[in-house]
């Protein structure tokens, strides 16, 4: 159980009863029960665990890669259209052997070589206003790692709807920005970014290390969300600079009149 349904943090929570890990899982995963404060009961949380990525590309590509390495149970992965040599300088579940075919087959492919415990609920759509209910309301956590603001718009209304985190991640040029959206305790999306910004396009210029910085760290974030460990970036946002590396982070605040989630009582300072 996530420990955000609870309103706070709390280390002490006891993971609920689930498919225990088998020998080899034990074994694949053993370095990560070496860390403090997650130990067998964090794993046994993210095996239990199902997380929505919109999309699966440079950025939300290697959140899921790196999802799929730490023994999260469940993957629900939105992500349309065939695979382009545009793609290939980031997209690291992409091949330049599949290029013209269909990017959820390789990314499935690529995830399930990696970790074939995994179970993956490909979806090769993109997020909109028609399907987002459906697809957020299926999942414990959602990640947004898509490229046009009508997408992440629509992942924030209903995340807002069914109560559920979403980490929000994003770069452009050098520069990446990463925060946990929690419904009725932090900002949501429209409070952030009430219209999307007017010069914003689909394709902007990036190189797949800073998505792939800012991916792993993304990962993490809901890697806490999931197992009780650290303190997530709730009502922070992590600004980060690799031209010449260096890291900011920014209090933010709900808008308390956000036609979004303006409704919903704060449950946690």
């Amino acid at each position: 159980m996530l420990w955000f349904l609870h309103g706070c943090h709390n280390q002490d929570m006891v993971a609920d009863e689930g498919t225990p890990l088998s020998p080899l899982e034990q074994e694949i995963f053993s370095w990560q029960y070496d860390v403090s404060g997650f130990g067998l009961e964090g794993q046994l949380r993210l095996k239990q665990a199902t997380v929505m990525i919109s999309r699966c590309g440079g950025l939300g590509g290697i959140v899921a890669y790196q999802l799929a390495a730490a023994g999260i149970g469940r993957m629900l992965l939105a992500h349309a259209g065939s695979i382009r040599p545009s793609d290939l300088n980031r997209q690291l579940l992409m091949t330049r052997d599949g290029i013209g075919t269909s990017r959820m087959d390789s990314i499935v492919r690529r995830l399930q070589d990696l970790n074939p415990d995994l179970e993956v609920i490909p979806v090769a759509e993109n997020v909109s206003p028609s399907n987002a209910d459906r697809l957020v309301s299926q999942v414990d956590v959602v990640v947004d790692a898509a490229p046009l603001f009508e997408e992440r718009h629509a992942m924030n209304q209903a995340a807002v709807r069914f109560n559920k985190p979403m980490v929000e991640c994003a770069m452009y040029e050098l520069e990446g920005h990463l925060t946990v959206l929690l419904p009725g305790q932090t900002p949501c999306l429209h409070c952030l970014y009430p219209e999307p910004p007017a010069s914003w396009q689909r394709r902007f210029p990036v190189f797949g290390a800073v998505s792939g910085t800012l991916g792993c760290m993304a990962a993490m974030e809901v890697i806490k969300l999931i197992s009780g460990l650290g303190k997530p970036l709730a009502g922070e946002l992590l600004s980060f600079e690799l031209g010449d590396p260096s890291f900011r982070r920014f209090r933010i605040r709900r808008n308390e009149t956000c036609r979004v989630c303006g409704h919903l009582a704060e449950s946690c300072d």
